[in-house]
């Protein structure tokens, strides 16, 4: 028999937890204390099998079923069957914790505890309980029924068995899963941020527009280009999430949030969902014309990519993920079009090396500095 399931948070992401859970054959308690949250979220779950009905996925039967293997409840007393329980709250470190103090009296001493933050300290999460061992990360990324992979992360206390037997669990769920270190960024929310960064330091410094650099990406490879995708995620959203890795890191200027995108989320350009983020958007605005220079395009994808590989290296060096999960998160995760271990090695390392060597040359700033790990092949 399949274990029960329980997830915190009925939000997008807690109810794309559960519906994964219970598409795997687990019954699944979903809880929130905003009740009007839990029936958004009824409604949406059952407008979600309706179109997989409709696209020919699964059949009424099928898609009944499914739904009926998912509860609805604001009692957090509900969660007292389940083995595992993940929650999907606020990316607030105080707040989880009071959740997990809450809950930890209510379910078995063996139910395993995780959650789905994707920059808070696991080990800090865990300190906060009674019995720690049981507490890892298991971070999902939106739309968590579509997209394939969960990183799972550790804490100091966390027992390797139950890692292990977590592991095993959300693979079973069609997921591709990788292990990385409890350190700022985890794997994706690290190794990305010069993507976005790097991207946002040349349009500052007037090299080329937001069309002429997403141009430069997409002929890469990149199915969006950097500033594409931070509309698409949301400003305000990428910015949080790379100004929660600056301070985790001491402020160390590899990950220096940018006062461009600063200004864009003041003043409410958050990107798609409001209408105006680096792009405009509505049924009026017409396609972007880049009319750039072949030489331009490269230049730009060049720098990216070689900031790219110096972060998934310095992410290796310092034993973050084995390369193979690092490769594998920047692939399922946000669809790179190879693993950065990989391309740097394609690439030739000391091709990557010169560009790190240039561009520290050129900028004479820590943000440009070569990471031990592109010199220890």
């Amino acid at each position: 028999m399949k274990g029960v399931i329980g997830v915190i948070g009925s939000g997008a992401m807690g109810s794309g937890i559960a519906q994964v859970a219970a598409q795997a054959g687990h019954e699944v308690w979903l809880t929130d204390t905003n009740k009007e949250a839990l029936e958004r979220a009824e409604t949406q779950l059952k407008s979600t099998f309706a179109r997989l009905q409709e696209k020919g996925k699964m059949n009424e039967e099928e898609a009944a079923g499914i739904l009926r293997r998912i509860h609805f409840t604001a009692d957090l007393s509900a969660l007292a069957p389940c083995t595992l329980v993940i929650e999907a709250i606020v990316e607030n470190f105080s707040v989880k914790q009071q959740v997990f103090r809450e809950l930890e009296p209510i379910v078995s001493d063996s139910c395993i505890l995780g959650s789905n933050t994707s920059s808070l300290s696991i080990t800090s999460i865990a300190g906060s309980c009674l019995h720690p061992h049981r507490v890892m990360g298991i971070h999902f990324f939106n739309p968590a029924p579509l997209m394939p992979l969960v990183e799972i992360i550790p804490g100091l206390q966390t027992s390797t068995a139950l890692l292990e037997q977590v592991r095993a669990l959300i693979s079973s769920w069609q997921k591709v899963t990788v292990v990385c270190q409890d350190k700022p960024g985890f794997i994706v929310n690290r190794v990305a941020r010069p993507f976005y960064g790097e991207a946002l330091r040349i349009l500052e410094e007037g090299v080329a527009d937001v069309a002429t650099i997403d141009a430069a990406m997409r002929a890469e490879g990149f199915k969006m280009g950097p500033f594409e995708l931070m509309d698409l995620i949301g400003n305000d959203v990428n910015y949080a999430v790379t100004e929660s890795v600056f301070h985790a890191f001491y402020f160390d200027p590899r990950y220096k949030p940018s006062i461009t995108q600063k200004r864009l989320v003041e003043a409410g350009w958050l990107g798609r969902k409001t209408g105006k983020g680096f792009y405009p958007y509505g049924a009026d605005v017409k396609p972007h014309q880049v009319n750039a220079h072949p030489s331009l395009l490269h230049s730009i994808a060049n720098r990216i990519v070689a900031m790219l590989i110096n972060e998934a290296y310095d992410a290796l060096y310092l034993g973050v993920a084995s390369a193979a999960d690092l490769d594998l998160a920047m692939t399922k995760g946000v669809n790179y079009p190879k693993g950065l271990i990989e391309w740097g090695k394609e690439l030739g390392m000391d091709r990557v090396r010169e560009r790190m060597d240039q561009l520290y040359s050129i900028y004479q700033e820590d943000r440009y500095r070569p990471s031990r790990g592109i010199y220890m092949d």
